[in-house]
Parts: C-alpha cells; structure tokens; sequence
C-alpha cells in the first residue's frame, strides 16, 4: 500500500467554537496527527483550502454563514480541491439533515462526543482514499475492467469512481437510475455492477431483480452502497442476490477488499 500516513495528514478543523476546535485538534493530535489548521467559519476554511490545500477537512455541521453541508458542495464543486476527503462532527442524527452529506461522498459522520476509535476510523478511511494499493491496482488495470456506477446523486458517483480509479478501475460508466442502468447493460458487458438503494423511477432492489431475472447478464456481480438502514429493505436486497452491501459514508478499504472478492470469484 503507497500513500501517505496518518503522522502526515495535513488537516483543517472548521469550528466556531473554540472550545470545540480544541477537542477536535487534542483528539487528533492523540491519534497521530501532527497537523491541524484552524477556521472558524465555512469561508475562512475555503480560503485556507486554496492556500494550504489540507488533506483532510474536519467540519461541525452549524456554522456561522453555512453549513457544513453546503461547506462540503462548495468543495466538491471547485476545480482544484473537490477530491479533499471530508469528515463531518455533528450531535445532529435526523436523517434529512445528513442525508446531503452522505451522497457527497465523506470519510465519516462523527457524533458529539466522539470516541477514540470512530475517529481512527475516519482517520484510517481518509488515508485509505489517500493512497492505492498498488499490487490490486495493477492486476486490476491489466485486466481493464469494465464498471457501471448507478446512483441519482452525481456527487456519490464521483466518489465511488475515484474509489475505483485507485483501484486501476477507468473504464467506468454512470447512470442515474435503474432504467438508465439497465439500458446500458443491455448493450454492454461489465465486470460488476455498484449501485445505491434509493433512486428514482426504479430503486437498486428492482434493479437487482432485473439483473437476476431479465438480463443477458444474470450472474453479474452486484455491490450496493447505500444509506438505506431499514433491516427488511436490506434482508430483500439480500435474497434478491447482491454481492456485498457498503453503508454511506463507507470506508475504501471495504470496497477494495470486496473488489477484491469480487473478481477473484
């Protein structure tokens, strides 16, 4: 694995509170941090991005002239600096305020107070997006896989893509649905298939059960990555045939281990 490690992440922290900047910073200095620069407010930290172009933005989801949501859109819409990993720290747990953050693809959704281990966890996955693993990479570009990504939030795809494109995965195409995808498997053959649950006009379920049942390609490989948590939705998906199933935010580890899997079976 080539890359760079948590000792030289280079980190911004956007927090209004000072109090909450300084346990944010002491908590990653605790776990191998060694530096962390300091915004109070979302277009500080945007300047300090085409400045200093941190490796890792740490952002509260309330801040005095946006949220962290629009923080992380603004990010992901800018030319230099859309692929900077984000993490989110928020007491915040309704869905339709975190849902955003999640199709934009982020290292991880930390609660007020964080644990130790959650933030290793964020830490690891950002490092894991960082680098590549170089022995996959190649096997995997030798054999010039063919991906289809399907999702309604273009921001996850991207996501997901660079994810993939670590993996020595380019030839990746994307759609926006179900139907989308399925016109396109119709006139293509694909290694495996990564799509969400919740979609317009045709969710992953029944893109699945069209896959299994309807398609020239019925034993494809199917991973879904999703933010999907009601247990019978998912125990369908499950019988309905899936490979692996990635929660939103997931950890790149996880998929390149399940790429993995995938290929070698």
């Amino acid at each position: 694995m080539a890359g760079i490690r948590i000792s030289e992440l280079l980190v911004l922290v956007v927090e209004p509170s000072p109090t909450q900047r300084r346990i944010v910073c002491r908590a990653l200095y605790n776990n191998g941090v060694t530096t962390a620069l300091e915004s109070e407010t979302g277009e500080q930290a945007l300047r300090r991005l085409a400045a200093d172009s941190p490796d890792l933005v740490v952002s509260s989801l309330y801040l005095p002239d946006m949220t962290g949501t629009d923080l992380v859109y603004r990010i992901r819409e800018s030319a230099a600096h859309a692929d900077t990993p984000f993490m989110l720290i928020s007491s915040e747990t309704r869905f339709r305020y975190l849902e955003a953050i999640r199709q934009a693809g982020v290292v991880g959704i930390l609660p007020k107070p964080f644990s130790d281990a959650e933030l290793r966890t964020a830490l690891g996955a950002t490092v894991d997006l960082l680098g590549e693993d170089s022995d996959l990479a190649e096997d995997l570009e030798e054999r010039a896989l063919r991906v289809l990504v399907v999702d309604d939030s273009a921001l996850s795809r991207k996501h997901i893509a660079r994810v993939l494109d670590s993996l020595g995965i380019t030839q990746i195409d994307h759609a926006e649905d179900g139907v989308q995808a399925l016109d396109l498997i119709n006139h293509h053959l694909y290694d495996f298939v990564v799509t969400d649950y919740n979609m317009p006009h045709m969710n992953g379920k029944e893109l699945i059960d069209h896959i299994r049942h309807d398609s020239g390609q019925s034993s494809l490989p199917i991973m879904m990555v999703t933010s999907e948590h009601n247990q019978n939705r998912l125990a369908a998906v499950q019988q309905s045939g899936v490979s692996a199933i990635c929660d939103k935010p997931f950890e790149p580890a996880m998929v390149r281990n399940l790429v993995r899997q995938m290929v070698a079976g």
